[in-house]
């Protein structure tokens, strides 16, 4: 039987078919083993794959009651693979979730988004961007949209972290101080306390499968290592004391000039720092957090270092505090003059009187003590642990410097000059860590920062208080010092000073300093550095201050200029914090309706129900207004739209802060007590980033 050519060609045909394909088929197959792709019939390129890191979120700095001062903020990139929704369900929902993008984003309208996810879906693309950078809070909005829902395998939605950015809720506030990580070519620059404690904060990075798509690389999804988050770390600053000090510092350098300002608060019992601030003149005239001058610059004291020449001269028993001297205003050491700021002088006045009135006959006093043994006079200093570092966490402390016998710039006259704080350098941190033993009894802390590192609400690493030397004089020594440090401003330079609440002590001091290059000038051409540094209250210290003033082209004086920003730090704070004042139904029974300030209803109510006082109620609202009757407080409520300015009048500083700030308004604060005057009227439109200005007055 003869086979019909006709069929024989057939069957080689199918034949030839059958093999090409069978090729196909491995080579298809050798494919998938070579590069992991999960269908034979894909057509896209050969897919690559690589590892990536997952950067972990950064911890966050706190204040000591827990208010953050740096915070991490996620921003992702949300994207969309149409390709993975269900025919059905995209049909259904497509409109909605259309509808819902124009909503959020308001760049397109729905059917423009409509029109470009179903191109995108008809074109069969993977990665269809939707909108970078969107924060948190968006992409939650996000995933209730239809289809979106459903999550990435059934909704198609791609939201991977793209960025992580630090922000400071408070814009300038402790800016310099807090710091920052910035990674050069070359390398690293570590400041602040974001430096300093770089290793806690950081966290450990993950790692993430990624995939080569359309020439670039995209997350598949697949995590091989997740990341963990940094530690928060717990800072010993206190925020309402830090916005006093930094606005009151702020109003005076706008009043007085100045090059730069800086104001330190410090706790006399642990040496942990309260507040910082750190203020410096820009170009266009206002000030900046730019440098921590309170740490890293280092500049003559002027009469602030009287207090240790006194010290030194009372512990080597050289002077007694009430010896008489003569103050004649003018004071020769060979063929220089020191002056008073009283060009005729004191006559003849105690030691003690000539430290309250800031005479330069001090100099005269040390020189006269010491001039056969300079050494003596220095290690005294020494001892006082004011020729050290203090040895701070935060980078940029400098060793204090100073003439020594034997230098090139020491000379005849240096102990006279040294005694009244000239020839001597160190940083206004320096300084008050010695003004802070003074008022701790000799007791020498070092300044801290941090109290705690937590993750979570677990306490990872505690930082106790550290005490650098038990005792840096005679118990006796000290009580004298402390009592001219009170006089000072009952009946010497600081005596416009005095608060009618409580005592304050401390030195005032005014140096003259270098005018830039153009040196130390002639006659009305010269530049002073004004300064006073204390503690508060007087009879049982919890706070020691510095105040810095460099330059000031109004006044000259320490304690005009530096002074009144003390003052101003030590009575509000005074007047805000409860331990220095005794509950009003402490040991007695309350029989009068006490005045109470406007505020939180429910904090009110809770204070006013432990003290059994009536109240009458009217309104809603979550904060209230209220008013004193002879028989009860009358509490009304107050109520305001979202974006409109809140009514603060009658508030404490604390809920008007946190009200004004919320509506996102920028605080500028005159004054302590009660809310008087805002100068944006209630109700009208709050503007993100404008500024309110509130007068308060007890």
């Amino acid at each position: 039987m003869t086979v019909p050519k006709a069929v024989i060609l057939r069957v080689y045909l199918v034949y030839t078919i059958v093999l090409i394909v069978m090729i196909l088929v491995i080579v298809k197959s050798f494919s998938i083993i070579m590069d992991g792709r999960e269908t034979i019939f894909a057509t896209s390129d050969k897919i690559q794959q690589r590892s990536a890191l997952i950067t972990p979120r950064r911890g966050e700095i706190l204040d000591a009651n827990a208010s953050p001062l740096v915070t991490s903020v996620a921003f992702y990139d949300v994207y969309i693979d149409p390709t993975t929704v269900k025919k059905e369900v995209w049909e259904k929902d497509i409109s909605g979730l259309a509808n819902g993008l124009a909503e959020i984003f308001g760049d397109r309208t729905a059917r423009e988004y409509e029109n470009y996810l179903r191109e995108a879906r008809e074109s069969k693309r993977r990665y269809v961007l939707i909108r970078k950078g969107v924060t948190n809070e968006v992409r939650r909005d996000l995933r209730k949209l239809p289809i979106f829902q459903l999550g990435r395998f059934k909704g198609g939605i791609i939201d991977n972290q793209a960025i992580i950015e630090r922000k400071r809720p408070h814009d300038e506030l402790l800016k310099r101080t807090l710091g920052y990580v910035k990674v050069n070519e070359t390398d690293t620059l570590y400041v602040g306390l974001e430096g300093a404690f770089n290793k806690y904060l950081a966290g450990q990075p993950g790692e993430v499968l990624e995939q080569r798509i359309s020439n670039s690389w995209k997350p598949t999804g697949s995590v091989i290592r997740e990341a963990i988050d940094g530690y928060d770390v717990i800072t010993s600053i206190d925020k309402d004391i830090q916005e006093v000090a930094h606005s009151e510092l702020q109003n005076q350098l706008q009043n007085k000039g100045g090059r730069y300002g800086c104001a330190v608060v410090m706790d006399v019992k642990t040496g942990f720092v309260k507040a910082i601030v750190n203020l410096e003149r820009a170009e266009n005239g206002n000030y900046y957090e730019s440098f921590n001058h309170a740490i890293g610059t280092r500049e003559v004291p002027g009469s602030t270092m009287k207090l240790a020449s006194l010290m030194a001269a009372l512990e080597d028993g050289k002077i007694q505090i009430t010896d008489t001297v003569n103050a004649v205003g003018q004071y020769e050491f060979y063929d220089r003059k020191l002056h008073d700021s009283r060009e005729w002088g004191y006559g003849k006045i105690t030691i003690k009187e000539a430290f309250e009135v800031s005479s330069n006959v001090i100099s005269k006093v040390i020189y006269n003590s010491y001039k056969n043994e300079p050494d003596k006079y220095l290690k005294r200093l020494e001892s006082f642990g004011l020729t050290d570092r203090v040895g701070l966490e935060i980078k940029g402390e400098s060793a204090p410097t100073y003439s020594k016998p034997g230098d090139s710039q020491w000379w005849g006259g240096s102990l006279a000059w040294l005694s009244i704080g000239y020839e001597f350098q160190l940083s206004p941190i320096q300084l008050l860590a010695f003004y802070n033993a003074v008022a701790n009894d000799g007791k020498y802390m070092k300044p801290q920062f941090v109290t705690h590192i937590k993750q979570g609400s677990n306490i990872i690493e505690t930082f106790e208080p550290k005490v650098l030397k038990e005792q840096i004089c005679s118990q006796k020594t000290i009580d004298i010092m402390q009592e001219c440090l009170e006089g000072v401003v009952q009946n010497g330079t600081g005596k416009k000073l005095q608060s009618t609440f409580f005592k304050t002590a401390g030195k005032t001091g005014t140096a003259q300093i270098a005018n830039r290059n153009l040196g130390y000038g002639a006659k009305g051409e010269k530049k002073y550095i004004a300064s006073f540094a204390g503690y508060f209250p007087a009879d049982d210290p919890v706070y020691s201050c510095i105040v810095v003033i460099a330059a000031p082209t109004d006044d000259i004086y320490g304690a005009s200029v530096s002074g009144t920003v003390f003052s101003a730090i030590a009575n509000k704070v005074y007047a805000t914090s409860l331990q220095y004042h005794k509950a009003i139904n402490e040991n007695q029974t309350i029989t009068t309706v006490p005045v109470s300030r406007s505020g939180n209803r429910y904090e009110l109510n809770e204070v006013l129900n432990e003290l059994t006082v009536k109240k009458e109620l009217s309104g809603k609202g979550d904060w209230v207004e209220t008013k004193k009757t002879d028989r009860a407080v009358q509490i009304k409520g107050r109520t305001w739209e979202k974006g409109q300015v809140p009514n603060v009048i009658g508030m404490g500083l604390k809920d008007a802060l946190y009200l004004l700030e919320e509506s996102g308004l920028k605080v500028r604060i005159q004054g302590y007590g009660s809310v008087i005057r805002q100068s944006l009227l209630p109700g009208s439109p709050a503007v993100p980033g404008g500024v309110i200005e509130i007068e308060l007055k007890n």
